[in-house]
């Protein structure tokens, strides 16, 4: 070892530090290039946590502004639900204006064909409205018995052969609205 050191030990070169060449030797000073270095190796972590702050901030916002859109649209459903019937039932009121008038009609009047022909009127007019609106009178007599579109209220023995499994009499209408059955027709089934 005392060749490497010129015949110096370690403790020598601990009492001697101004004994260092600087031109040989060139310790790190703290010079503004140097800072930078310094700067640089802290740099990446800091882009690195304001890049996370950044796509942390957005995360948070997007979160609340969908959390907003989700909040809105139940609010909106839950008010077209509330509000939903209303325009039928604002097409309804006209209708029971009709049946008033018909009411105070038959009150007064003796001719019985006009009041028929009234009513008639008003029928005319709300089935009118319901087919407006998607509703449709289900056909039942003479359909052959479906037990998925009718409801069978009794059988009854027939003598005809093509009447049997169909349907002879319908005892109360039934009604669907686009499709989907909203009252099952109570019908008589010939067997």
């Amino acid at each position: 070892m005392s060749e490497i050191y010129d015949n110096k030990s370690v403790s020598d070169f601990e009492k001697e530090p101004e004994n260092l060449d600087p031109e040989n030797e060139k310790l790190p000073d703290a010079t503004p290039d140097n800072e930078d270095n310094l700067s640089e190796d802290t740099d990446p972590f800091a882009e690195l946590q304001i890049k996370y702050n950044d796509l942390n901030d957005s995360f948070l916002r997007l979160n609340a502004d969908f959390d907003n859109y989700r909040k809105r649209t139940v609010k909106e459903k839950a008010d077209i639900i509330k509000s939903g019937g209303e325009r039928v039932l604002i097409n309804i009121i006209p209708l029971i204006d009709d049946f008033e008038r018909a009411l105070q009609t038959i009150r007064s009047a003796s001719d019985n064909p006009a009041l028929i022909e009234g009513v008639e009127l008003i029928y005319s007019k709300f089935v009118s409205f319901l087919n407006q609106n998607g509703v449709k009178e289900i056909e039942a007599r003479g359909q052959v018995f479906d037990p998925e579109r009718f409801e069978a209220v009794t059988t009854i023995p027939v003598e005809d052969p093509e009447q049997k499994g169909t349907v002879v009499d319908c005892l109360q209408k039934g009604y669907e609205l686009n499709d989907k059955i909203l009252r099952f027709p109570k019908v008589i089934v010939g067997e």
